[in-house]
C-alpha cells in the first residue's frame, strides 16, 4: 500500500491521490449523467412528434394544467440548485455548519416541489384525468386525449421518482456533512450528488414549458 493511501482518510486503495479518486469518481458520475439524458432525450423526442401529430389534442390536454403551479415549482427547483451549490461551496470552505443548513434548504425545497405535485396529482385523478386506458374523463373533446395524459404522468413521474432518489441521496450526505466528514481535501459525494440534483433540475426546466406553456 502506497504512503498516500495510508496517511489519507477517504482514499480507496485502488487510487494514488485524492485529486485521482475525485476525477474518477466525477467521470462516472458525469457518464451515469448521459445515459440518464439519452433516457428523457427520448420522451422529449417521442413528446414532440406527437405534438406535432395531433396539436388540438395536445392544447385540451395542456389546458388541465396550472401554469402558475409549474412555475412556482421551477422557482422551487432553481432555487434548490443554488443551495445544493452552496453547500458544496461551504464544504470547500470548510465551513460545515453552513453546509448542512445549505443540504437542509435543499431538502426542504425538494419536498415543498413534491407536495406541489401529489396536489396536481391528485386533482387529475379526481376529474379522471388518468393515463391510457386508465382513462375515465367524460367530458374531453379529442378522442385520443388519453395519450397526453400517458405523456405527462409518465415524464413528470420518471421526474418525480429522480426527485425522491435525490432526497434520498442529499439525506445521505447531510448525515455525513453532520458528522464532518466533507472538507477541503474531501467532498467528492457531495459533489456527485449536486451533480444528479442538478441534472432533475435541468430536466425540469424542460418539461415546465413543454408540457404547461407550449400545448
Amino acid at each position: 500500500m502506497s504512503t498516500a493511501n495510508s496517511s489519507t482518510p477517504h482514499l480507496a486503495h485502488h487510487f494514488d491521490t485524492p485529486e485521482q479518486q475525485f476525477d474518477a469518481a466525477k467521470l462516472g458520475v458525469w457518464l451515469f449523467l448521459c445515459t440518464e439524458i439519452l433516457m428523457f432525450g427520448g420522451l422529449f423526442v417521442g413528446y414532440s412528434i406527437y405534438h406535432n401529430l395531433f396539436p388540438d389534442m395536445f392544447a385540451e390536454g395542456a389546458k388541465f394544467l396550472d401554469w402558475k403551479l409549474g412555475a412556482v415549482n421551477t422557482i422551487v427547483l432553481l432555487f434548490s440548485s443554488y443551495t445544493m451549490a452552496m453547500a458544496i461551496h461551504h464544504a470547500q470552505k470548510n465551513e460545515q455548519a453552513k453546509c448542512v443548513t445549505k443540504l437542509i434548504l435543499t431538502i426542504i425545497c425538494g419536498i415543498i416541489f413534491m407536495g406541489i405535485k401529489y396536489y396536481e396529482y391528485s386533482h387529475k385523478f379526481h376529474m379522471g384525468l388518468f393515463p391510457g386506458s386508465f382513462f375515465a374523463y367524460e367530458g374531453a373533446q379529442a378522442s385520443n386525449l388519453a395519450m397526453y395524459f400517458s405523456f405527462y404522468f409518465l415524464m413528470t413521474g420518471l421526474h418525480g421518482l429522480h426527485v425522491v432518489i435525490g432526497l434520498g441521496l442529499i439525506i445521505w450526505v447531510l448525515l455525513k456533512a453532520r458528522k464532518g466528514e466533507f472538507g477541503p481535501e474531501y467532498f467528492t459525494p457531495l459533489e456527485g450528488v449536486g451533480l444528479f440534483w442538478h441534472l432533475v433540475d435541468l430536466v425540469w426546466i424542460y418539461l415546465f414549458p413543454l408540457l404547461y406553456l407550449i400545448g
